[in-house]
């Protein structure tokens, strides 16, 4: 049993950049498949697919590098708000990840999305990860 899926979920994907995978499978719930679809959305990522196969189902994700110098396109993912301390924040409190170049993902009652959409939008929410 996993006590924090979403810090497993980014561990996976943290771990596959180091190891230079090309493609990761995670298993799927839809707090996983949301913040799978802003990942591609803002380009940190390739290309994914959804696997519903078996009880549970996957998440396949193709990891993006670039073609030259072989870099990752995520330098870091960083949980913010954990099972034994959440943290919530307004529309005006949400924070600007590298000036605006990161990305923080929030979970609002507008659905998952990053920190812009939701100062946008003028909906605060729980801070889930930061990704840059």
């Amino acid at each position: 049993m996993n006590t924090d899926p979403i810090a497993d979920y980014l561990t996976r994907i943290r771990n596959a950049i180091r190891a230079k995978h090309r493609v990761v499978e995670i298993p799927a719930s839809n707090i996983k498949k949301e913040i799978t679809k802003v990942l591609f959305d803002k380009g940190f990522i390739q290309n994914y697919k959804f696997d519903e196969t078996g009880p549970q189902g996957s998440i396949k994700i193709a990891l993006k590098y670039n073609p030259v110098t072989k870099q990752p396109a995520i330098v870091d993912l960083q949980r913010v708000s954990r099972p034994g301390l959440r943290q919530y924040k307004g529309a005006t409190d949400i924070p600007r990840i590298f000036n605006g170049l990161g990305v923080a993902i929030v979970s609002t009652s507008k659905g998952v999305m990053t920190d812009k959409e939701a100062r946008t939008l003028n909906v605060g929410g729980e801070v889930l990860c930061y990704v840059y």
